[in-house]
């Protein structure tokens, strides 16, 4: 499915940041940022443009090459890696932000997922996250999971619990106008997430 969207003409989700990363990126450690499941990379790449160090993964060769392509057409670098998020090492303690937007796991892959990005994370390193929440089914928008994978959408306390050896910074529930690209679009719920690990 993942190839097929991304290899629709133009970019999915567009080319422009998530807004929760643009307004938070001053909170956000410098130097090395992991974006997982990247997408078509907009988020990379502009962090890429901030002067993070960044690095793109996701399970499509399609759209880590349209990631490319865009980095190329901004003039800016970008490393990008195909992987899948059920094995994929992130190594331990040596990224000082990771970035994961509208990341919709099953239950069991997503705590396993946000259990290795907290090892992934150096001391003082940064987490930011945005997803759906379960009221997204509230509203007109489009985006997120569909109503038969309701367990893939996330909660405030969901997060606060997978991520308790970090340093909550943001965590809140909020319903906001959604403008990114043909799939991500109209008002919805979502739950925005940054929190620290510690040690510096």
């Amino acid at each position: 499915m993942w190839d097929d969207r991304f290899s629709e003409p133009g970019y999915a989700y567009g080319t422009e940041p998530n807004d929760f990363l643009r307004e938070r990126v001053a909170d956000l450690q410098r130097g090395r940022c992991l974006c997982l499941a990247e997408g078509q990379g907009r988020n990379a790449v502009w962090l890429a443009e901030q002067g993070f160090d960044v690095t793109a993964m996701d399970q499509s060769p399609a759209g880590m090459e349209k990631a490319r392509e865009l980095a190329v057409s901004r003039g800016v670098t970008i490393a990008t890696q195909v992987g899948d998020l059920a094995d994929f090492d992130m190594g331990e303690g040596v990224w000082d932000s990771i970035v994961a937007i509208f990341v919709h796991l099953p239950p069991a892959l997503r705590t396993s997922v946000h259990a290795r990005i907290a090892r992934a994370l150096a001391p003082g390193g940064t987490v930011l996250l945005e997803a759906y929440t379960p009221d997204k089914f509230d509203y007109p928008g489009h985006g997120g999971p569909p109503r038969d994978q309701l367990d893939r959408t996330f909660t405030r306390p969901m997060l606060i619990d997978d991520f308790k050896g970090l340093d909550v910074i943001h965590a809140e529930e909020t319903v906001r106008d959604v403008n990114e690209g043909k799939y991500h679009h109209g008002r919805s719920a979502v739950v925005q997430f940054l929190a620290k690990k510690p040690g510096e």
